[in-house]
């Protein structure tokens, strides 16, 4: 493990429907460990919009850079993880998408029995999931009153964000890491499998929700330092 000596920098990078602050617990591990922490506060309204303010805090790093991507998060940092500055890519139950790949075409064709998370149709080119099912489909194992505050401080996800594609895939040249989660009923296993196996990253399995990363952080942040410790080795 990596000491204030001989840090990192983390760049932690949310999905659609909920902002950067419940990487809280996250956060906190991190920078007790001694690591610079920047957490990305995207809009969601593009993925050509997102890559460009992650990469605004890759700039800003003071160290090399193990690039966190949750959910959506993971198509902006396979975009945004071939800045030179990013050493390793992190995926926490997140879309590991190839060249050409978008949220989209991703969930186009879900396996038999797979959970349909709750969208709603779109407003104004806008998308939220709906109110009465967010804490079964995206929090389920958060505690309920911060699956409601999550639920009541939704960030609404741009259509066209969905429809961003990836050019380039970090992962083809940087080394990935990726948690696994087994109940999540966002992105379902299935899935969440298939794009590890293309991507060859290395793998760590939890049971939870797709809200891992508030409820459950330490297993987020060993991960997170799994990729940390390779980042250090080659730097």
């Amino acid at each position: 493990m990596s000491t204030s000596q001989n840090p990192v920098s983390v760049v932690l990078v949310h999905c659609g429907f909920v902002d950067g602050s419940g990487w809280q617990g996250v956060h906190d591990a991190l920078t007790q460990d001694g690591h610079e922490v920047i957490v990305v506060q995207k809009p969601t309204v593009s993925l050509a919009d997102d890559v460009t303010v992650t990469t605004r805090a890759i700039a800003a790093a003071k160290h090399p850079v193990v690039l966190v991507g949750h959910s959506y998060g993971g198509m902006v940092i396979t975009q945004a993880g071939n800045d030179p500055k990013v050493a390793s890519l992190a995926y926490i139950a997140a879309f590991a998408p190839d060249a050409g790949e978008s949220v989209e075409t991703v969930i186009a064709n879900p396996a038999p029995g797979a959970p349909v998370p709750p969208i709603l149709p779109p407003q104004d080119g806008f998308l939220k999931l709906d109110s009465a099912k967010f804490a079964e489909s995206f929090a389920a194992d958060v505690d309920p009153a911060t699956a409601r505050f999550m639920e009541d401080s939704q960030l609404p996800w741009g259509v066209e964000a969905l429809a961003g594609k990836v050019s380039t895939p970090a992962w083809r040249t940087k080394p990935s890491f990726y948690l696994v989660v087994s109940e999540d009923r966002m992105i379902p296993l299935p899935a969440q499998r298939a794009m590890v196996d293309r991507a060859g990253a290395t793998v760590v399995e939890t049971s939870g929700s797709h809200a891992v990363y508030v409820s459950k952080p330490a297993d987020v942040v060993r991960l997170i330092e799994q990729a940390a410790e390779w980042s250090l080795a080659v730097a």
